[in-house]
């Protein structure tokens, strides 16, 4: 009884909302609130009403930071209550409409027609001479042509679907997400009307939630008086629609606790909002946070559990990396110029790509190359790819999956699987029913979400192989085409694929030809503009400052100083969006030079037994990797530069795997021994069982030592004591 008396209690002392003083004070702000600009005040809102009596704009956004400016009161209740007051909003700006309107539309559309000639038809019969204000008579659904929404204030940080809870129902919610689904854009019915059979009278029903129930009795007059019973029926022409869309809004990988499965929430749209978002895109959605409220049959079999949706306002881009929204903004341009200007420019770039990770000058290269791309070509009915393809095939510890992620978390559109986690269809497009119409329907899979920027495939060598031959089409032809369970459709895929694999061994073994350690088909490699081999060589210099390089990292949280100051994340991104715009082309002088390095790769790969696969496609490859490095010189023309460096970075590629071979042919053992011990030499003594241990940890057997040693000290190089315990040099 105590809980019934205090909450009656504080229903009576609460505070009762006059609404209509509300309103008030709306179209106070709608009128009156001003920026101050150069030219004097300019009134943001009062111009904007011009424009809709004009119907030159259809959407009218309410920053509610400006209107927090103004009153304060005002803009909190609107984060509060959102559903009502965009409701007061709604009928302020339409109450003020005809007293901005300064001249008529001449624009009609089919409903201000409908309305036109039901009102001529009622002054005919009512026998009136001036004509009625439609307004009258009308609902105000049916005759407004604009929508209102809010814009949440800038203080409000967006929050993860997860955060979205039972305290944000009927208020103005912002989150962040990645849209995974989005259905296309239907009409739905916003205002039904109906006509009597029996007295010709027209009833309009405002419908506000996704079911209604018809009206079926007449409602008018004359039906009510002569008790005549008319029927109803839906005129579809008399109606209103709007358009309407559903988005999945899903939890970003970063904001998902841990052992937890990502959220996901629905969004509907409608009106203005709709079409702003593609599945993949990286949004923050603010919106309305409301339970869906469930009518008839559906209210009875749904049991106890009722379903939430946000009801969009706003759908906003965002980067993947930033909280920011993508803006407009003025590009730095005179900065990316200076940039592409400077004397070193290519390493400073490519060594700012994962500054964390030691080495790999050539392959950050080729990766900044595959993040810029190269020109995509159309000559008449073909299509010839500008997108770069690389494989890092290489021994395990290498940082191959570091790069990798680095990549996807850079670049602006990115998808990232591995191997064994994903089927043939989770890459390409799986056939799944629609629970919203239950029709099949298609969902795009990792190749086509990441259209148009790059796809990340860890442990490619350990997909299946039915599911790596889902890849092939997509690295050449860049198309998906589909023919499952009635659809028959060809996507677009344009994307980048960055794939990672160990050789077939796990190691690379030397002694095997490079066909025999790769082990991917033929058909695959060729689609590879650069297969990257690298080894894990045992060398004591390098392995000091790679141990120096991680240590530090792992202390630090930084990178080492090294001797240029890697460049902003933000930077890098805005540098390579602008080169993407640029479109060199390749001069007729360098033609000849061109054909020249193909002919002369062709012969090598000929000659050479250890060679991997060289097709047409190389040439292809090679005239993609030199127009990549044009358009980061921001360049309109290719240069020889340009090809060099090319041809450099597909030598590169194999460098790792010739270093030794050629060493180890090349030199004789004992020369080999002989260089070791004289490694080894503090000042000008080796102890002989150091020696001894050393050369045969490195594969030499004991015979070749002792040769060694008769034959160097017969040359009069070193002397052996004569309890063969020193080895001195002479």
């Amino acid at each position: 009884g105590l809980s019934t008396l205090f909450i009656a209690h504080y229903l009576l002392n609460m505070p009762i909302t006059d609404y209509k003083e509300e309103k008030e004070k709306c179209k106070k702000f709608l009128e009156e609130f001003y920026v101050e600009t150069d030219n004097g005040k300019t009134y943001t809102y009062a111009d904007q009403l011009t424009n809709l009596a004009h119907r030159e704009q259809a959407d009218l956004v309410i920053d509610l930071d400006d209107l927090a400016e103004h009153d304060p009161d005002l803009a909190s209740a609107c984060v509060q209550n959102a559903k009502r007051y965009i409701k007061i909003v709604c009928e302020a700006v339409f109450d003020m409409l005809p007293r901005f309107k300064q001249r008529d539309v001449v624009a009609k559309d089919t409903l201000d027609v409908y309305v036109e000639h039901r009102l001529l038809l009622r002054q005919r019969i009512r026998g009136e001479t001036t004509p009625q204000d439609p307004r009258n008579t009308y609902p105000m659904e049916l005759l407004k042509r604009f929508e209102v929404y809010f814009k949440q204030q800038s203080r409000h940080r967006p929050l993860s679907v997860r955060k979205v809870k039972a305290d944000s129902i009927g208020k103005l919610v912002t989150a962040r997400g990645i849209v995974t689904r989005a259905t296309e854009v239907k009409p739905l019915m916003s205002v039904a009307t109906y006509t009597c059979d029996q007295c010709g009278a027209e009833s309009y029903q405002p419908i506000s939630s996704p079911t209604f129930m018809p009206l079926i009795m007449c409602p008018s007059e004359e039906c009510q008086k002569n008790k005549s019973g008319g029927r109803l029926y839906l005129q579809t022409r008399g109606s209103k629609f709007v358009k309407f869309q559903e988005l999945k809004l899903q939890e970003c990988n970063d904001q998902v606790p841990v052992g937890s499965i990502p959220r996901s929430m629905t969004v509907y749209c409608s009106g203005e909002v709709t079409r702003l978002a593609s599945p993949g895109d990286h949004v923050t959605v603010t919106g309305i946070y409301l339970p869906m409220v469930k009518q008839g049959f559906k209210a009875l079999t749904s049991g106890l559990l009722s379903s939430t949706y946000l009801e969009a306002h706003r759908v906003v881009q965002v980067k993947k990396t930033e909280e920011d929204e993508n803006v407009d903004e003025e590009v730095m341009e005179e900065e990316l110029l200076a940039l592409s200007h400077e004397q070193d420019f290519y390493e400073k770039l490519s060594s700012s790509l994962a500054p964390e990770i030691y080495g790999h000058e050539d392959v950050k290269k080729a990766l900044l190359l595959l993040m810029v791309g190269g020109v995509d070509r159309s000559p008449q009915g073909m299509k010839i790819r500008g997108n770069i393809n690389i494989c890092l095939m290489g021994d395990p510890g290498v940082a191959k999956s570091q790069l990798l992620s680095y990549i996807d978390r850079i670049s602006p559109r990115s998808q990232y699987t591995t191997g064994r986690g994903s089927s043939g269809v989770g890459l390409t497009a799986a056939v799944m029913r629609d629970p919203l119409t239950s029709e099949m329907t298609l969902e795009g899979g990792a190749l086509v979400l990441a259209d148009q920027g790059v796809c990340c495939i860890d442990e490619f060598d350990k997909m299946m192989e039915g599911d790596r031959s889902a890849i092939h089409e997509v690295m050449e032809q860049q198309t998906i085409s589909i023919a499952k369970s009635g659809i028959m459709t060809t996507l677009n895929a344009r994307v980048s694929i960055l794939a990672a694999a160990n050789p077939a061994y796990g190691r690379y073994n030397i002694r095997k030809s490079a066909e025999a350690n790769i082990q991917l088909p033929a058909a695959l490699l060729s689609r590879f503009d650069l297969l990257w081999l690298i080894r894990d060589k045992c060398d004591a210099e390098n392995d000091l400052r790679l141990a120096q390089h991680v240590t530090y990292v792992h202390q630090h949280e930084v990178q080492p100083p090294s001797q240029f100051e890697p460049l902003d994340v933000k930077l890098m991104s805005r540098y390579i969006e602008e080169c993407k715009k640029k479109q060199p082309i390749i001069p007729e002088a360098l033609t000849d030079y061109i054909v020249g390095a193909y002919v002369e790769m062709r012969r090598d790969a000929r000659t050479q037994t250890n060679q991997t696969f060289t097709s047409a496609r190389t040439l292809l490859a090679l005239l993609r990797l030199s127009t990549a490095l044009a358009r980061l010189r921001m360049a309109d023309t290719v240069e020889k530069e340009d090809i060099n460096e090319a041809l450099r970075l597909m030598e590169m590629s194999k460098q790792s795997l010739y270093d030794e071979e050629s060493r180890s042919q090349n030199v004789k053992p004992i020369d080999a021994i002989y260089s070791i011990i004289r490694e080894m030499a503090e000042p000008d003594s080796v102890r002989f069982d150091d020696a001894r241990q050393r050369i045969l940890a490195k594969g030499f057997t004991p015979d070749q030592f002792e040769e060694c040693l008769t034959e160097y000290e017969r040359l009069n190089v070193w002397q052996i004591n004569m309890a063969r315990t020193i080895i001195t040099f002479v």
